[in-house]
């Protein structure tokens, strides 16, 4: 092929930005759904400004002005009583810091952003890829129903679930976190003692209910992680009941428990990763978001790092040559500059957990001590200073990095 065309496999919040950071860039780019609507359920989710900057430079800033919430801080909560133990200010503060305001946003909203990036022609639902073989002059890619494509390089966004990481890794053996959360949305006028500003953190010995503004602040969405025996569907949009989240909230504050009566929908998410791969690569198919590196939710990342992946990935196949030697060389590039860091956010997000021994006893010791826990999510949140500031753009066109390592040719 003299053209680079550019397919991407799964139409959710990282195919999408990498497919829009690859046409921005004017780089010949299909994606394949394997759903016959492009929706994209689920509840709210965090864009850090390691994302914010990312999808303000794509052309989004307007939209994200008018249906996502810019924090002003978060408060954390004792569960059992509601009183405020500590307090992190963001806002103004944490975008002047980082140079990218924090938001959060439902994902269906971010979702139709990424969509509106799109030439409708560039988007295909409907097509499920069965397999797929590598050859000297592209990749083709078969699809249920007997569709097949040609191209010259395959993206895998298809989830924690991922037929091309399937093909690149091997079986694998989920790793169970131990927790599952409970989550859906609760209008704001519900919770009449919350500040559709901040974001919440009730925090106890067992578990911790987080609650977050989306949709200009009219909705919240809340989360509630708790200990659960393993056994849950690998899923998170499975469907929980009013009884679950009523057994998970028992006890605490009233602000918590108001929940239970107004949650219009509960879904249970079973909260598993994977270890981190060795190679995402080979000359002509590499991975990004889920697929790459499914992470637990306890730094809010999952999505900043796939949006990461697909401008980076653009980044790279648009600076280098065409042909086949070109697209080897720019997915050396991609998974030599991503895989590093995001193996070290997707670790790092295993530390976020709330429930071991040990966070128990200083939990019930400090919950109580201003002072401490003031000074705890400060910590917590530098912490995080690296993540949050890293800006995928200017690192890449600093290091230039190009490592052959690991790749192999088709």
């Amino acid at each position: 092929m003299t053209t680079t065309t550019i397919a991407v496999i799964g139409a959710g919040i990282g195919g999408l930005a990498a497919a829009a950071a690859l046409h921005r860039r004017g780089i010949d780019v299909h994606v394949y759904e394997r759903g016959d609507t492009l929706r994209e359920q689920g509840v709210g989710m965090h864009l850090g400004p390691n994302g914010t900057r990312l999808l303000t430079r794509m052309g989004l800033a307007g939209q994200l002005a008018r249906k996502a919430v810019r924090p002003e801080a978060l408060e954390v909560r004792a569960f059992h009583d509601g009183s405020t133990v500590a307090r992190q200010e963001m806002g103004a503060a944490w975008e002047e810091r980082f140079g990218a305001p924090y938001l959060t946003v439902h994902r269906g909203d971010l979702h139709r952003m990424l969509v509106s990036l799109l030439p409708a022609e560039r988007v295909h639902t409907g097509r499920e890829l069965t397999g797929y073989e590598e050859g000297a002059k592209g990749v083709t890619l078969r699809f249920a129903g007997g569709t097949v494509t040609r191209a010259s390089a395959l993206i895998g966004a298809d989830g924690v679930h991922s037929l091309v990481r399937r093909r690149l890794a091997g079986p694998e053996r989920p790793v169970y976190s131990g927790n599952c959360a409970l989550r859906g949305l609760v209008d704001a006028a519900a919770l009449p003692d919350l500040d559709p500003a901040l974001m919440y953190m009730f925090a106890g010995p067992a578990g911790r209910v987080l609650l977050y503004p989306v949709r200009g602040g009219q909705q919240f969405t809340y989360v509630a992680v708790t200990p659960a025996p393993e056994g849950f569907d690998e899923s998170w949009t499975s469907a929980a009941g009013p009884a679950d989240l009523d057994a998970a909230l028992a006890g605490g504050a009233p602000q918590v428990r108001a929940l239970a009566g107004a949650a219009r929908e509960v879904r249970r998410w079973a909260l598993y990763d994977r270890a981190p791969l060795e190679r995402w690569s080979t000359a002509r198919t590499t991975l990004l978001g889920d697929a790459a590196h499914p992470m637990l939710p306890h730094h809010g990342q999952g999505a900043n790092q796939a949006i990461e992946d697909g401008v980076a990935l653009a980044i790279c196949l648009k600076e280098e040559a065409s042909g086949a030697a070109g697209i080897a060389a720019a997915l050396r590039r991609y998974e030599a500059t991503r895989r590093p860091h995001t193996t070290r956010v997707q670790l790092g997000s295993r530390d976020g957990q709330p429930t071991t021994e040990k966070r128990k006893a200083s939990m019930n010791g400090n919950l109580n001590n201003n002072s401490n826990n003031n000074g705890n999510v400060n910590n917590q949140a530098a912490n995080l200073a690296w993540v949050l500031a890293h800006d995928v753009e200017a690192d890449l066109n600093s290091n230039g990095i190009n490592n052959n390592a690991g790749i192999k040719a088709a």
